[in-house]
C-alpha cells in the first residue's frame, strides 16, 4: 500500500489532550466573554448570532451554545478572538502530545502535505500551533480548514477539501479521534485512522484503523 500523498488531521484528542480544551482553553473564553463582545469584532459576532437566534441577548445564546460545546461558527470565532490575546500575552500556550511534532516534522521532510480540519475556528487552530509548547508549527500545514467547509460529520466536507487540496480522496489519510467523524470521510474516500489516546478515553472503533499515538499511525500507513 503506497503511503498518503496529504494527511489530514484533527485537534482534540487526536493532536492534543481534551484536557487543554476543556480544562484550559473552554473557561478561558468563558470568563471573557463580556471583554470580548465590548469590541468592534465582537460586536459584529453578535449582531450574527442575534439574527441566528433572535429575540435573545447575544450573551445568553453564545453562554448556551458553550454549555452544549456546539459546532457553531460564529462562536468559534468569539473564542478565537479571545484565545488570540491569551496567546498573545504568553498567558496560553498550545498544548501537544509529545509524539506529534517530531512525527509532523518527519512527513514534512518525507513530502507529505499536512492540513489541519477541525471544528474550532482557523483562526483558534492557527494560534494552538503557532504558540504551542514546541514552538511555531503552523509552517508545516499547506492549510487550515474549520465549519465553512461543513460539519465533520458530513461526508460533503470532505469532498470538499479533497477538491481544495488537489488531492484525490484514495491518497488522503484523516486522523481524528471521533468515530464518526471517520465514518463521514470514509465514505468520501479518504483513508482513516483513529487516535485511541488513553489520556482521552476515546473508544475504540472497530470500523477504522486504529493507533495509539503519532508514531503508530507513521509505521501502519508506512509513512
Amino acid at each position: 500500500m503506497l503511503p498518503p500523498a496529504a494527511i489530514i488531521t484533527d485537534i482534540e484528542g487526536t493532536t492534543t489532550p481534551i484536557a487543554f480544551v476543556r480544562d484550559t482553553l473552554f473557561p478561558y473564553a468563558r470568563a471573557r466573554l463580556e471583554q470580548a463582545l465590548a469590541t468592534p469584532e465582537g460586536d459584529k459576532i453578535a449582531t450574527e448570532v442575534e439574527h441566528m437566534a433572535p429575540g435573545r441577548p447575544a450573551r445568553e445564546t453564545l453562554q448556551h451554545w458553550m454549555d452544549e460545546d456546539a459546532k457553531v461558527t460564529p462562536l468559534k470565532a468569539l473564542q478565537g478572538l479571545i484565545w488570540d490575546a491569551g496567546y498573545a500575552d504568553g498567558s496560553l500556550k498550545g498544548a501537544l502530545y509529545p509524539d506529534v511534532h517530531p512525527v509532523l516534522r518527519r512527513w514534512v521532510r518525507s513530502g507529505v502535505k499536512l492540513y489541519v480540519y477541525s471544528s474550532g475556528s482557523v483562526s483558534a487552530q492557527k494560534l494552538l500551533f503557532g504558540n504551542s509548547v514546541d514552538g511555531d508549527l503552523t509552517g508545516l500545514f499547506q492549510g487550515f480548514f474549520d465549519t465553512n467547509v461543513g460539519g465533520k460529520r458530513e461526508s460533503e466536507s470532505y469532498d470538499r477539501i479533497c477538491i481544495g487540496i488537489n488531492v484525490p480522496p484514495h491518497e488522503v489519510l484523516f486522523l481524528s479521534d471521533v468515530e464518526t467523524e471517520l465514518d463521514a470521510a470514509a465514505s468520501a474516500g479518504l483513508r482513516t485512522c483513529q487516535l485511541v489516546r488513553p489520556e482521552d478515553g476515546t473508544l475504540p472503533s472497530d470500523r477504522h484503523t486504529l493507533a495509539k499515538d503519532f508514531t503508530e499511525v507513521a509505521t501502519k500507513f508506512s509513512v
